[in-house]
């Protein structure tokens, strides 16, 4: 009988083992949880990112004013008959 108890006890320590610390733990899951958190909030920035870069792409194919604004701010370009100044420190 002492043998019996001896062997459940060990069972039952191997599987609380694996339960805590093993390969597919409570430890483990909770490291994933973490990590999926991460990637959601990771995944609504870069949609928000293709919402606005969708926008400007529209933008940029139907009105001249938003291809006026980049090449105004990107290539410095000014149109004829304006004067540039450039302010130094």
């Amino acid at each position: 009988m002492k043998a019996l108890y001896g062997f459940l006890i060990i069972v039952f320590l191997i599987f609380q083992f694996q339960l805590w610390l093993g390969e597919d733990s409570v430890r483990g899951l909770n490291m994933l949880q973490t990590e999926l958190d991460a990637q959601r909030q990771f995944n609504i920035e870069l949609k928000e990112r293709n919402r606005l870069l969708e926008i400007e792409v529209v933008e940029l194919k139907t009105g001249l004013e938003a291809v006026e604004e980049r090449a105004r701010s990107e290539l410095g370009m000014i149109e004829e008959g304006e004067i540039f100044y450039l302010l130094l420190d």
